[in-house]
C-alpha cells in the first residue's frame, strides 16, 4: 500500500516540477520588466477644459514643444531674384551664410530668438596689462552687443581685484574666473582654448545657450546681434578677406598638427573671434587644446599660435556660418568699398608695451 501511494505521488511530480518552474518564470520576467521599466521625463499632467479633471498622460518629449508663432510685423518682402548684395559672397559652398550688412531682417531674427529665451555668453581673458581694456569692452559691449537679450561677461582674469564694478543692464552679469598667470603672450593666448574648453564643460553649459569668444582689446562701435548665432561660426581676418588661399599666413610645417597645405582652406579666420553653441564650442576648443599639447611635446608652436589650430578645425569642420570683417576690423586696414559698418574695431595700443 505505501509503495503504490508513493508511485502515484511520483507520476504526478513532474507535474509539480512544472508548475514551479512556470512561477519562477513568470516572476523573473515581471521582475526584469520592473527593473529596467524608466519612468519618462515627458510625463505630463494635461488638463482636460471640458470635463474638469487632471489626467496622468505619458507624452512624448515632441508634444510638449511650443508653438513657433511670430507676431505680425512689417518688412520689405524678400525678392528670389534680386539679392540684397551683388558685391560680396553672402553663401558658402557648403551653404554657410556669411553675414554682411543688408543680409538680414533683425527684427525676424530678434522675435524667433526671443521665443527661445536664449542666453549668450561673451568671453574675454583679460591677463596681466589687458585689464586696462575691460571698461571700454563692457560698457561697449552693453551699448550695442545683443541689446535686449540675457547676456552674462565671462572675463578670465589673473587680476581679479583690477576688475571694475559696472553697472550692467536688466538681464545681464558679469562673471570673473581666476586664471593663472603666464610668462609669454603666447602662452596665454593658446592657454585661452585650454580655459574655454574646461568652463564649458563644467559652468558654461549650465548657464548660457550660445557662446561668442572675442578679444579684449577691442570695442564694439555698432550693433551686434543674434543674427551672428549659429552652431559654430567663425569670422573673416580683415587682413585676408580678399586674399588667395595661398598667401594665408596658415602653419605650413608639415610635422605641426596645424599643417594646412598650400591647396587646401576656404578662409583665413581670424582667432580673435570665434562662437557657437556651448557644446560645439567644446569640441571646437578640445580639439584644439589637443592639437597644441600634442605639438608642444614635439617642441612645436604654430606660427599663429591658437589662431592657426582654429583655421586647422575650420577646413575640416566647416563652420555652420561665418562672419564677414564688419565684426572683426582694424581701422588701419583702412576702409575699403565693401564695408558698410565697423561693429568691432581694435582699441588702438603699442602692441610690446601691453604684451610685456
Amino acid at each position: 500500500m505505501y509503495l503504490e501511494r508513493y508511485d502515484k505521488r511520483w507520476r504526478k511530480k513532474p507535474f509539480f516540477l512544472l508548475i514551479c518552474l512556470l512561477l519562477i518564470l513568470l516572476c523573473s520576467l515581471i521582475w526584469y520588466t520592473l527593473k529596467h521599466k524608466r519612468w519618462d521625463a515627458s510625463m505630463a499632467f494635461l488638463c482636460d477644459m471640458q470635463v474638469g479633471r487632471k489626467n496622468f498622460t505619458n507624452t512624448n518629449q515632441v508634444d510638449l514643444l511650443r508653438d513657433v508663432f511670430l507676431q505680425r510685423m512689417q518688412y520689405e518682402q524678400p525678392q528670389t531674384m534680386k539679392p540684397p548684395r551683388m558685391d560680396v559672397l553672402m553663401i558658402t559652398p557648403w551653404f554657410a551664410p556669411i553675414v554682411w550688412n543688408g543680409t538680414y531682417n533683425i527684427d525676424i531674427l530678434n522675435a524667433q530668438f526671443h521665443q527661445r529665451n536664449a542666453h549668450i555668453g561673451l568671453t574675454v581673458f583679460a591677463v596681466k596689462k589687458y585689464t586696462m581694456f575691460v571698461q571700454t569692452f563692457i560698457d561697449s559691449a552693453e551699448q550695442f552687443f545683443m541689446v535686449g537679450h540675457k547676456v552674462t561677461y565671462y572675463v578670465f582674469t589673473d587680476r581679479v581685484s583690477d576688475i571694475p564694478a559696472l553697472t550692467l543692464r536688466d538681464g545681464r552679469k558679469l562673471v570673473t574666473l581666476e586664471v593663472p598667470s603666464y610668462q609669454r603672450w603666447q602662452d596665454v593666448s593658446m592657454r585661452r582654448m585650454e580655459m574655454i574648453r574646461d568652463q564649458s564643460r563644467q559652468k558654461f553649459i549650465h548657464e548660457v545657450d550660445y557662446l561668442v569668444c572675442v578679444d579684449v582689446d577691442m570695442k564694439f562701435t555698432d550693433d551686434v546681434g543674434v543674427e551672428i548665432l549659429s552652431d559654430v561660426f567663425g569670422t573673416l581676418h580683415p587682413g585676408f578677406y580678399g586674399t588667395a588661399r595661398q598667401h594665408f599666413t596658415y602653419e605650413r610645417r608639415p610635422e605641426s598638427t596645424a599643417y594646412i597645405p598650400s591647396d587646401e582652406g576656404d578662409f583665413y579666420y581670424a582667432g580673435g573671434y570665434f562662437g557657437g553653441t556651448v557644446e560645439e564650442v567644446y569640441k571646437l576648443t578640445s580639439y584644439c587644446h589637443d592639437a597644441i599639447i600634442k605639438d608642444k611635446e614635439n617642441h612645436l608652436e604654430a606660427r599663429w599660435q591658437d589662431e592657426s589650430y582654429l583655421n586647422k578645425y575650420f577646413v575640416y569642420h566647416k563652420p555652420t556660418k561665418i562672419l564677414s570683417p564688419e565684426y572683426l576690423w582694424d581701422n588701419n586696414y583702412g576702409v575699403p568699398g565693401v564695408l558698410k559698418r565697423r561693429r568691432f574695431v581694435a582699441v588702438p595700443k603699442n602692441h610690446n608695451a601691453v604684451r610685456n
